[in-house]
């Protein structure tokens, strides 16, 4: 395995969705942005860090959208990860769980 490949499946997190989806970027190593909108369905990206290694990619304008859907999955990773972000606030829409390097 070469120094760039990384072993880990992303998964496109969906609030209409109960199972998550495994998705893969279409080079097989990084996503790029035109990819992550189409995916996400937005125009901005903006990423939640979950550890050193996992984030959460997200629609940065979906609150504004009408009517916008609260991701519970997405959101309880982030409670158990951040805990300090438990009752601050909350994530909508679709998302992507990846590690950090699968986005460049």
């Amino acid at each position: 395995m070469s120094k760039t490949a990384i072993a880990y499946q992303p998964q496109l997190l969906d609030p209409h969705c109960a199972e998550p989806q495994p998705i893969s970027p279409r080079n097989g190593r990084s996503f790029k942005l035109a990819e992550l909108y189409e995916l996400l369905n937005c125009r901005t990206v903006d990423v939640v860090r979950l550890t050193k290694d996992l984030i959460l990619i997200i629609d940065d304008e979906g609150k504004f959208r009408n009517p916008c859907y609260l991701n519970l999955l997405a959101t309880y990773l982030w409670y158990q990860h951040q805990p300090a972000a438990r009752g601050q606030d909350s994530i909508v829409g679709r998302v992507i769980l990846c590690h950090d390097k699968q986005f460049r």
